[in-house]
């Protein structure tokens, strides 16, 4: 892996995460909002099944 592959990653990343926040913002603190809400348990539920799922596809993209 090169540096370049990693930027674009973090590039495509950032794209996407601002699309909900640019697209309605309203919507995005009520879900922000329900977020903060949620116990820490679910929250490191969640951060672990994200941090999975994108190993799984890493995986599967570079093999």
């Amino acid at each position: 892996m090169n540096w370049n592959d990693l930027l674009a990653a973090f590039a495509l990343y950032l794209v996407f995460e601002g699309i909900i926040p640019f697209a309605n913002p309203p919507a995005f603190r009520r879900f922000v909002e329900q977020i903060a809400a949620l116990p820490d348990a679910a929250l490191r539920r969640f951060g672990f099944m994200s941090m999975a799922v994108g190993l799984f596809i890493l995986y599967l993209v570079r093999n």
